[in-house]
């Protein structure tokens, strides 16, 4: 049995979208091995590109930083985006759920590999996250692999 095509946001306004968002939860990767406090921020450059700065602290106390870039390659798909931190391999960004005040969002891909839940706040209610859990997992996602991150 295949699962569906994995939806995204139907409307993504960089604008609003640029800023700090806090990981609430991530599936593990080698990238991000035991990093808390995790940020993810997006400025918007003048060229219609996004700066994206990504950043955690390690166990021993230290900040691990990486930057890159992201885009939108079809504004006809405005939830697909790609980023790159390495050229030239870029990776599928996928706004799967944008909570309407750009408070909340949940992002993945089209694969079950990736999968983070990220809030403007360094916390998230439990009815909120769990509700977020629950449409990824309607998308596909095998969701006892998420990690909640420490804020």
């Amino acid at each position: 049995m295949s699962t569906p095509p994995k939806q995204t946001a139907k409307e993504l306004s960089i604008e609003r979208y640029a800023g700090v968002w806090y990981e609430i939860a991530r599936f593990p990767h080698f990238f991000e091995k035991n990093l808390q406090f995790v940020t993810a921020t997006y400025t918007l450059k003048k060229n219609g590109k996004i700066a994206v700065t990504n950043r955690g602290k390690t166990p021993e106390g230290k900040w691990k930083e990486a930057n890159g870039r992201a885009w939108m390659p079809d504004a006809a798909e405005p939830g697909k985006l790609r980023v790159q931190f390495f050229w030239p391999f870029s990776a599928p960004y996928w706004v799967h759920r944008l909570d309407p005040g750009y408070k909340y969002v949940l992002v993945g891909g089209p694969g079950n590999d990736y999968l983070w839940i990220l809030s403007r706040e360094k916390t998230m209610p439990d009815d909120v996250y769990n509700d977020y859990v629950e449409t990824a997992k309607k998308l596909g996602y095998p969701v006892v692999k998420l990690q909640r991150v420490q804020q």
